[in-house]
């Protein structure tokens, strides 16, 4: 450690006395019972994001205890301490529309709190973004510890899990494939104990990134919550916040460019959620980078998809852990990796991945020459209606909606979609093309995951499983079909989605990734003029920060202050 004030004198009160300020702060921490030898030792804090309203998060108390463990052991005093929680299911209108708030708190309390390195435990899926762009702003050495994901259910003698398999008997409910009683009864299964969905969703993918980026010590993303090889994860995470805080290893030498290449290319290799691109382009913003959406498409051009999970295949995290988790993949993709990115063991991604052994007979991750889709999982689209892109995850989309052309039939905003969607009048067809306005940054807010647009019901019973899909909103990592999402600018800011109307008709064709509205620009124009778009505002709140300094998708829908001062310049290269 340098000289540099550390433990318990770092970051004094204001007082105007710093020896009083010193002598008051002891005081107050010897009435919890601590002594002077256990205040001369580095403080690990540790973010405590247990919550009622957080099931992802429900091992919360066992892996504080051998966080605790690992850093008394290594000879740090461990400190936890509360911060935001938020799980998708129970935030209205979407858990991301919290995101950049926990972020904030995160960066503030690293900040505030006297700690010389920090363990970020988080879960769901906007949690741990959310601690990798408040700890990148903060600075300090910082240690990704993941909560894990839920065992499977079984139902009726099906493997089940969440969500991929929550969306696909809903949809054979909606379809009336089952019934009333059936669908329960799944229910009571598809959630098989406390963790994160057990599939490769958001959560998920965001575990995988965070250990491609080199925030979690090896094997930390793919142990599920209720193991032992997660709480021994645990306990190995605080011994090494502990060297890390001695070494001075601060985010900014992990969060580095090759890093952020490192997880781009694991996602499209995961087939991970899409929004793990948004994710992944706040966390860049936080360091000074900007994620460029072609080179990230034409890196997935030469990336293809290994892992053999839903939604893009059949298993699910446990049998990826099982399988060797993150060490298996990244073996396979390590010629196309930054093998000199910097961990936090101190070591690099290759050493790292080539202490790991050389791996065992399975067959959840494929090789490169038998790859589950040939291309990386996510694709960018252009076009008239989405010149600031748009993507789409086609190793989950129909190979047979992949060139279209069709007639929108056009929701103005969710109300609309909930009011008309279901209806038997509703003018139809399954070779129309669904568009849905209003769901970005600013027009949900907080871009809902609203864009897994249902399957008309009368669709539905007539046995139509997809249908292309466009939305300027997200959908789960968990979800599947062929669906358009972040189409950027937002119609809630005048981008030319806002300007759909029902029997135009739009072309899709993601080999030469393309979204056409074919319309003429001077229709659009006029139609600019005859329906003007009134940007969503607020006279207060968290409501009124977000929507004025809220940032498009293709800027992470971060807020606009909360980015690095200084420009890095692009990434990927």
């Amino acid at each position: 450690m340098s000289n540099k004030p550390s433990g318990m004198k770092k970051g004094l009160t204001s007082y105007g006395d710093q020896g009083f300020s010193l002598f008051l702060r002891k005081a107050f921490i010897k009435g919890a019972g601590y002594t002077n030898e256990a205040l001369e030792r580095p403080v690990i804090g540790i973010t405590n994001t247990g919550s009622g309203y957080n099931p992802c998060h429900g091992n919360m108390p066992q892996l504080l205890e051998a966080v605790k463990r690992g850093v008394m052991l290594a000879g740090g005093l461990p400190v936890d301490f509360p911060t935001i929680s938020i799980h998708e299911s129970f935030s209205a209108p979407t858990s991301m529309f919290l995101r950049n708030l926990m972020s904030m708190e995160t960066e503030e309390l690293l900040l505030a709190q006297p700690m010389d390195a920090v363990v970020l435990i988080g879960g769901c899926d906007k949690t741990v973004p959310a601690q990798l762009m408040g700890a990148a702003s903060a600075g300090l050495p910082a240690i990704q510890l993941i909560t894990g994901s839920m065992l499977t259910g079984s139902h009726r003698g099906e493997r089940v899990g969440a969500c991929t398999d929550c969306r696909r008997y809903w949809g054979k409910y909606r379809a009336n494939e089952i019934d009333a009683a059936e669908v329960e009864d799944v229910n009571d299964q598809l959630v098989a104990s406390v963790g994160t969905c057990s599939v490769m969703g958001t959560a998920s993918t965001m575990a995988c990134i965070a250990e491609a980026l080199g925030m979690t010590v090896p094997g930390g993303a793919s142990p599920p919550a209720v193991t032992a090889d997660r709480m021994r994860i645990a306990e190995e995470t605080g011994r090494q916040a502990v060297r890390i805080a001695k070494e001075g290893l601060t985010i900014d030498k992990i969060l580095t460019e090759k890093a952020l290449e490192n997880a781009m290319r694991v996602l499209l290799a995961i087939g991970g959620s899409t929004n793990g691109i948004i994710h992944l382009t706040a966390i860049a913003g936080r360091m000074g980078f900007d994620i460029d959406l072609d080179a990230l498409d034409r890196m997935g051009r030469q990336t293809p998809v290994l892992l053999d999970l839903k939604p893009s295949g059949q298993h699910y995290m446990e049998d990826f852990h099982h399988a060797g988790g993150m060490a298996t993949l990244l073996r396979e993709l390590k010629p196309l990796l930054h093998l000199d990115a910097l961990t936090v063991t101190g070591k690099t991604l290759g050493e790292e991945i080539d202490a790991a052994g050389p791996g065992f007979a399975q067959v959840v991750v494929k090789s490169a020459a038998q790859p589950i889709y040939p291309q990386g999982g996510i694709a960018v689209l252009r076009g008239n209606l989405a010149p600031g892109g748009a993507i789409i995850k086609q190793s989950a989309a129909d190979a047979r909606l992949m060139a279209h052309e069709g007639r929108a039939v056009v929701f103005e905003n969710i109300e609309d979609l909930v009011t008309r969607i279901d209806r038997d009048d509703l003018d139809v067809t399954a070779d129309d093309i669904l568009v849905l306005k209003n769901i970005g940054p600013k027009g949900a807010p907080g871009m809902p995951e609203a864009g897994y647009i249902p399957i008309p019901q009368k669709l539905a019973r007539a046995g139509v499983k997809d249908m292309i899909r466009i939305s300027d909103g997200r959908m789960s990592g968990t979800a599947f079909g062929t669906i358009v999402l972040h189409v950027t600018p937002e119609s809630a800011v005048g981008g030319p989605l806002a300007y759909v109307q029902s029997g135009d008709r739009i072309r899709l064709n993601v080999a030469d990734r393309e979204l056409t509205l074919l319309v003429s620009e001077q229709a659009l124009k006029e139609r600019a003029i005859n329906y003007p778009v009134v940007t969503p505002t607020a006279e207060r709140g968290y409501l009124k920060l977000f929507l004025d300094t809220v940032m498009q998708a293709d800027k992470g829908a971060d807020f606009d202050f909360l980015r690095a001062v200084e420009n890095r310049g692009k990434t990927p290269k």
